[in-house]
């Protein structure tokens, strides 16, 4: 290496001596034109023509020996050599005069050469943090910042290897970005231990500028790279993000000649470039966090709004959370009256391991157990000394790390939703923002059991006034119906064993008998408007044809199955029909009217439709608010659709199992 930089150096010289003795020629020829003119002696300030050419490229000492060459040149040429040594005063006063100019020239072209070259310098540089500081504003992502930094950093600096790279919690380092004239080993996403001897071990250990000069008998991995390459001289000066000690960016020549004192300076100028792509790259995740977040919760809030299902929110949770916080699984675990846990959802990789449904026994250190055992958020971190069916099925994943945030609902704990990552622990913030999930899965859960205990307790009065109205049916047709029954009978005996000239007596018992008879039907149709007991012995297929006979307008009844459901069911199906034809012969003007019922999908769908007038609200009463109730009560749905003068449609969808 130190003769290829000595050719170069020795070929200028050569250069410089050939144009100083072309120069020297020249000049000697115009002092020849010009003798004849002019006294010699004055001509001799015309070398200067070719020592000033020499002094201001070459420098002075080049200049010095062309000087000494145009004197000797001088005096061989044109002055006799005998009047030279009678005349050395004359002769030595325009040597010095040459020397002295040759060196002060020199020493001026040389001063001017390093500020050109200083200039040079510090306008690549200006030049290069433009470039750099451009893609910053432009908000370029980092990666391909710290690729511009370290390309500009190693043509800057004239070296053979740049690098940036960043430190990790666990005393490692990271190559992110990295420029070479030279092949590598350690490439850009390596992480290595900071062992031996290098720039990033030094300045993690300072915390400031280091140089490395040489890596003769040192180890590690950075200083056998360094040694494989014959890299000689390293320089580093450290990344700080937010105060705190981020990365390292350095630099390495295979020169013989160090990196000038001004290189710490250089790199410094960059590393605050690096600091401020970092400090923007993690404001605007920080900016997406927050609007994924956002965007997800309101996802799940819509839900829950919508009376979604609570397994439908709490799924749509589970792959919520694994989603914006990226974990490698996403749990959440019911706690059941026996102790067990039961998994409500499962999201992220292998939903083979603890999948939903599955029921563990999960106790202490385990997260989810401490949660729920202290109401606390709980924090865990490795597997190692934990044994069990579920700590197996954890190192399948490879977790390393768990966070498990309890779950409440009112006073009582629910749950809890459990993340587990293979990173060594979780960024800073996670346990805030899952505990907004978790609050919409309480209110989701809650809203459910709100609801389920709302229709229980409905379904219980509907039940409860069922079972009174059969009662009453049972005691009317038992009771007071069949007495009446068997007084008519005896009257007609009475009637039969009169004697014929009892006339008037005879025309009293009939029209006693007659009025009893009228007494009889009117109780008979209280007991069915209570509880019909067709519905009871027959179904509701005969019910619903004895609806239609009776009623004073025409209707087409379509019963497409003949099956038997559920007493409740069947009860709610009744007196819908008979309501809506109710309110249609009282307030549709309806010419006729059309009922169909269907068994369609594990539901039976009743639609009752008229040609009246329109304009039924339930809201205003009508009878319908109570049908409504009675149907949503078992889980069905009850919708009216009548548009003023086009008629009304009730249609209903009643589950035919139970909830």
């Amino acid at each position: 290496m130190a003769d290829a930089q000595f050719r170069p150096r020795m070929f200028s010289w050569l250069s410089g001596l050939l144009t100083g003795a072309v120069l020297v020629a020249a000049v000697s020829g115009l002092i020849a034109l010009l003798a004849e003119h002019v006294p010699v002696l004055s001509l001799l300030v015309l070398y200067l023509l070719a020592v000033l050419p020499i002094a201001l490229l070459w420098g002075s000492a080049l200049a010095a020996v062309v000087a000494v060459a145009s004197v000797a040149a001088f005096i061989f040429l044109f002055l006799n050599p005998v009047q030279v040594r009678m005349t050395e005063q004359q002769t030595l006063f325009p040597l010095a005069v040459f020397l002295l100019t040759a060196v002060a020239v020199g020493q001026l072209g040389a001063r001017s050469q390093q500020q050109a070259r200083e200039s040079a310098r510090l306008s690549d540089e200006q030049a290069a943090l433009r470039r750099v500081a451009t893609l910053v504003a432009h908000s370029t992502p980092a990666l391909e910042v710290f690729e511009a930094v370290t390309r500009e950093v190693g043509l800057l600096c004239g070296a053979d290897l740049a690098r940036l790279e960043r430190y990790e919690e666990d005393g490692s380092v990271t190559g992110v970005a990295a420029w070479s004239r030279v092949p590598v080993r350690l490439a850009v996403g390596t992480r290595f231990a900071l062992e031996g001897l290098s720039v990033a071990a030094q300045v993690r250990l300072t915390g400031g500028p280091v140089r490395v000069d040489g890596f003769e008998g040192a180890s590690g991995p950075i200083a056998e790279e360094a040694l494989d390459l014959k890299i000689r001289w390293s320089v580093g000066c450290p990344i700080v993000v937010a105060g705190h000690l981020w990365g390292v960016i350095a630099a390495s020549s295979r020169n013989d000649v160090p990196f000038p004192v001004n290189t710490e300076a250089q790199l410094a100028d960059f590393t605050e470039l690096v600091a401020t792509t970092i400090e923007n790259a993690q404001g605007r995740a920080e900016i997406s966090q927050l609007l994924e977040n956002q965007a997800a919760l309101r996802r799940l809030a819509t839900l829950v709004a919508r009376n979604t299902p609570a397994a439908e929110v709490v799924s749509a949770v589970a792959s919520e959370v694994g989603s914006v916080i990226g974990a490698t699984a996403t749990v959440i675990v019911r706690l059941d009256a026996d102790g067990l846990f039961t998994v409500a959802a499962r999201a992220g990789e292998r939903r083979d391991l603890m999948g939903a449904g599955s029921r563990w026994t999960i106790e202490p250190p385990h997260v989810v157990a401490t949660a729920v055992a202290t109401g606390r958020p709980a924090l865990f971190e490795g597997y190692g000394r934990l044994s069990g069916r579920l700590a197996d099925e954890l190192r399948q994943l490879d977790i390393h790390a768990a966070l498990a945030i309890p779950i409440m609902v009112g006073e009582r704990t629910w749950g809890a939703l459990c993340i587990a990552s293979r990173d060594i622990r979780f960024p800073t913030g996670t346990e805030q923002r899952m505990e907004a999930f978790t609050e919409l899965v309480s209110i989701a859960i809650a809203d459910a059991e709100s609801a389920a205990e709302l229709a229980a307790s409905r379904a219980r009065i509907v039940t409860a006034s069922d079972e009174a109205r059969r009662q009453i049916e049972r005691d009317l047709h038992d009771g007071a119906q069949q007495r009446l029954v068997t007084l008519g009978l005896e009257l007609s005996i009475l009637q039969s064993s009169l004697h014929p000239s009892l006339g008037e007596v005879r025309s009293g018992i009939v029209r006693i008998s007659e009025e009893l008879s009228e007494v009889i039907d009117e109780l008979r149709e209280m007991s069915r408007g209570i509880h019909p007991a067709i519905l009871s012995e027959g179904g509701l297929s005969p019910a619903l044809r004895a609806l239609a006979r009776r009623s004073t307008i025409p209707v087409e009844l379509d019963v497409r199955t003949q099956a038997r459901f559920r007493e409740p069911v069947e009860v709610a199906a009744y007196y819908v029909v008979s309501e809506a034809l109710t309110n249609m012969t009282k307030y549709a003007d309806a010419s006729y009217a059309t009922v169909v019922m269907e068994e369609r999908y594990g539901t039976m769908r009743l639609s009752v439709q008229d040609d009246g007038v329109g304009g039924a609200d339930p809201a205003r009463g009508s009878g319908l608010v109570g049908i409504r109730d009675r149907v949503e009560a078992l889980g069905g749905s009850f919708e009216v659709n009548s548009p003023i003068e086009e008629g009304t449609l009730i249609q209903v969808c009643l589950p035919i199992q139970p909830e």
